[in-house]
């Protein structure tokens, strides 16, 4: 090898570590939705991270007022206040119980997953997946469409930025992918600076609003009019709201973040990951308090909208188009006031991204890699900011960087998950017997479901784009899964006393283990097997045989820790017990266990499975069994390449 070679070779090494650094501690640390933290976490108090979540959250003032009038018209300020309703009296408190059931960050995710089990279990997950890309995605990319709405239509920038939307998304969605490829350790500290900046600015626009319209209540008076000209009576006026409201879901969108989050919510001193009684409690408080703060100004943000700006403002094409407070920033405190405003609503709308980033970096490594349907790298941070911020771009230019055309599809992916957390604690208070609960909590998914449903019939381009991404998670996953199928994928080999003292009967002899489908296990089904693997293998009658037996308990998990009991039946067969979701993979791991113990390469003996060999590859995939003994040994051929210590496989 050439200089140049070397130098190419040690580039290549380099930029591999650093793209996977933090690979092997990530595992360990996540290997599943009930990993345990790592030691020496402390966290932040509840209300730095109600600011991270926050940037989602109260982000969502950058373009909801604009929403609401499109949606609602004249009838904005009594449809947000249906909205208000349903956040304080539905999402909180179904939120509220699944911070207590799923403390680590999975959401209602993961206590779906513990009613389903085998592969329906799974795809169901993959498929609530989907709808939580769908909603973190387009998180990203809404957002990042409204800083750029916000930047163009900059009184001073106007024209020279004019035409150029869907670059300078791209641009910002880049940049935040690169604040996640160099680090995001001080994330935490820029969201309070820029959650209370932008909060604060948001009062004073509000209040110089109401004040306005304090000073000019003609205008109170001339939409009262408008309002009981155009729909008659209250009555019909909330009836009305009601059938409005599901267009109004991005007010929302900020609770699944807000358990997404959890895991970087301190806890008390005594807080263990089973009982993480401080870590629930800050975060009923960060979401009790961000629900209360965003009601005030979801409802007084599109009175003064509604109220003084002109209709024809909100469409598209409009100066409130996407930007309604902006716009009466500008016009009512001036331009330089209104351009501190434009950049503090920049800068959250782009950072909105980085919580959602956040929570799909800590939801995707949860499940994927644990059920075989990710590469390894997927648990490292950077390979996986890479494939978002592309995936970013990619809904980007398909969508034209435009806030309206991805409204609908954000709002399918919040309820969804929404609707999903409210089936979720409706079981789990049945479960516990909490009658009153479980009927509280069955009307709020009662309405959940309408309001998805509303949704999806209004908007259907919000299913199909969580279709495309459940259909690419899927395929993925799977061919994933496919890939990986030969991977010695067990995380540790546990033995009892009994299996242990087979062992340490070893160490100075090769074991010989016959792979035995347990049947009736009495004594002639081990007797014959004994004689037909002496016979087909000529063993000498002076080696003991030890028979091992293999148990699919779940095929579709992927990665599991391997428990080994040894037991003597008959009064004369050894056996080892396993239990496993593969029968090769188990076997693979306990002969390289064996031989890691005993120092010596231990035998084992097989018959040939009768059957289509495709067929029994499918009954291996699927079903954890088929032809054991050829992908034993490609197990163990991928797990040890060194053919000298590869433990022997014996066919007959």
């Amino acid at each position: 090898m050439g200089a140049a070679d070397a130098q190419a070779a040690s580039r290549g090494a380099r930029l591999r570590a650093w793209l996977l650094e933090g690979l092997s501690d990530r595992a360990k640390q996540h290997p599943g939705p009930h990993a345990k933290a790592p030691s020496g976490e402390k966290g932040a108090r509840w209300w730095r991270v109600m600011c991270l979540t926050g940037l989602d959250y109260f982000s969502t003032l950058g373009y909801q007022p604009g929403i609401a009038a499109l949606a609602a018209g004249l009838l904005s300020p009594v449809a947000t206040i249906v909205l208000v309703v349903v956040t304080l009296a539905g999402a909180l408190p179904v939120y509220r119980r699944v911070a207590k059931e799923s403390p680590h960050g999975e959401g209602s995710i993961a206590m779906l997953e513990r009613l389903l089990s085998f592969w329906q279990g799974k795809l169901f997950v993959l498929a609530l997946l989907g709808f939580a890309v769908t909603d973190f995605m387009i998180t990203i990319t809404l957002s990042a469409a409204d800083a750029t709405a916000h930047l163009v239509e900059n009184p001073h920038l106007h024209d020279a930025l004019s035409g150029r939307q869907v670059l300078i998304t791209l641009v910002l969605i880049a940049l935040l992918g690169g604040v996640f490829l160099k680090g995001f350790s001080e994330a935490m500290g820029v969201a309070v600076v820029l959650v209370g900046v932008y909060l604060a600015l948001n009062v004073v626009v509000v209040g110089n609003g109401l004040w306005h319209l304090t000073q000019e209540q003609h205008v109170v008076q001339d939409w009262s009019s408008a309002l009981t000209a155009e729909h008659g009576n209250v009555f019909a006026m909330v009836g009305v709201a009601l059938v409005v409201f599901p267009k109004l879901a991005l007010g929302l969108s900020g609770f699944e973040t807000g358990v997404a989050v959890m895991p970087h919510i301190k806890g008390d001193p005594d807080d263990t990951e089973e009982r993480p009684t401080g870590r629930i409690r800050g975060a009923r408080k960060l979401l009790t308090t961000a629900a209360l703060i965003m009601s005030a100004f979801l409802i007084t943000s599109s009175l003064v909208t509604t109220l003084l700006i002109p209709e024809d403002a909100f469409k598209a094409g409009g100066e409130a188009n996407g930007r309604a407070l902006a716009y009466l920033a500008h016009e009512n405190l001036g331009n330089t006031f209104g351009s501190v405003y434009d950049l503090s609503t920049i800068l959250i709308l782009w950072f909105a991204g980085a919580s959602a980033m956040a929570g799909m970096l800590n939801l995707l490594p949860r499940y994927l890699p644990r059920y075989g349907m990710a590469p390894h790298w997927a648990r490292a941070v950077r390979p996986m900011v890479i494939v978002l911020t592309l995936i970013a771009f990619l809904v980007t230019w398909i969508f034209d960087a435009s806030v309206d055309a991805q409204g609908g599809a954000y709002a399918t992916g919040v309820l969804v998950l929404i609707t999903s957390a409210a089936i979720a604690v409706t079981i789990a208070a049945r479960k516990a017997g909490q009658r009153g609960w479980t009927a509280a909590f069955a009307t709020i998914a009662v309405i959940f479901v309408y309001t998805t449903a509303a949704n999806v019939a209004e908007r259907p381009d919000g299913v199909k784009i969580g279709a495309c991404f459940i259909a690419a998670i899927v395929l993925v996953s799977l061919l994933s899964r496919l890939k990986r199928a030969f991977e010695l994928r067990v995380t540790d080999v546990v033995l009892d006393e009994a299996a242990e003292r087979f062992l340490r009967d070893y160490t100075h002899r090769p074991l010989r283990l016959v792979a035995n489908e347990p049947d009736r296990r009495d004594l002639a089904e081990y007797r014959e097997k004994k004689r037909q693997i002496r016979a087909d293998n000529d063993i000498p009658a002076e080696d003991d045989l030890v028979f091992v037996e293999v148990t699919v308990k779940d095929p579709s998990e992927f990665e599991a820790e391997l428990t080994v009991r040894g037991e003597v039946l008959h009064d004369r067969y050894r056996v080892l017990t396993l239990e496993s979701s593969s029968v090769p993979n188990a076997l693979a791991a306990l002969l390289l266990t064996v031989r890691d113990r005993t120092g010596l390469r231990p035998h084992i003996y097989f018959e040939w499975t009768e059957g289509n060999p495709f067929a029994q590859f499918f009954r291996f995939f699927l079903f954890g069994q088929g032809e054991v003994a050829p992908v034993t040994r490609e197990v163990l051929r991928e797990a040890e390449p060194d053919r000298s210590r590869r433990p022997r496989v014996h066919v007959g």
